[in-house]
């Protein structure tokens, strides 16, 4: 099993880094396999609602030039995801929303059903706000959301001041270990023929009459 973790920081190695470093290390302590994506400093352009990934190039989006595709690609043998953010304006890093806009319309079924949990790091504040976002992604597209003792927050401006946040690392240590817990009990439910509800055709609908 593994679970992909997605760092949405042009910071390789800050603040988010860190936090996801620790679920990263909680879950391979409950051997489980991972793998942490950076989006870097690459710019990424926002979906533009253009349908090709409906029709010319299905379940990959049109723009094939940057990491959006990579990620759909690695989803697709991914068994969990924990998309980590930081927090600079009381919401998640523009560029995370991007890719995963890009990415759960054009790839959702590579992400549909398997448990993904959100994380934040800030100064001080818009962690809640910046999870909430984060995590409506998920509850669209069928995908369990895997909690821990608390929401799942660091703070520190810089990674050596996420540490002294012992509360925080504590969550991200628990978030791992319960991501591992939903991973094995999924595997076995399906080992005894448990599946996942089958569900009907979505109904689109809207307040105008």
């Amino acid at each position: 099993m593994k679970v992909l973790l997605v760092n949405g920081s042009s910071r390789n190695n800050g603040c988010t880094y860190t936090a996801l470093s620790e679920v990263s290390k909680a879950l391979n302590n409950n051997g489980i396999k991972t793998e942490i994506l950076q989006l870097g400093t690459e710019p990424y352009r926002d979906c533009i609602g253009c349908g090709a990934c409906r029709t010319k190039n299905p379940g990959r989006c049109v723009f094939d030039n940057d990491i959006v595709n990579i990620l759909i690609e690695k989803a697709e043998t991914s068994d969990g995801f924990v998309f980590g953010s930081p927090v600079y304006y009381a919401h998640p890093s523009g560029r995370l929303l991007s890719v995963m806009d890009r990415a759960f319309y054009s790839g959702g079924s590579a992400f549909a059903y398997k448990p993904a949990a959100a994380i934040v790091s800030a100064r001080r504040a818009g962690t809640t706000a910046s999870v909430d976002v984060i995590n409506k992604y998920f509850q669209i597209n069928n995908m369990p959301v895997v909690s821990s003792c608390y929401w799942n927050m660091v703070h520190g401006n810089k990674p050596e001041e996420v540490y002294l946040d012992k509360e925080g690392i504590e969550i991200m240590h628990n978030l791992g270990s319960n991501m591992a817990w939903y991973l094995k009990s999924f595997a076995l439910a399906k080992e005894n023929g448990i599946n996942h509800t089958v569900l009907g055709n979505k109904t689109m609908t809207n307040f105008i009459r």
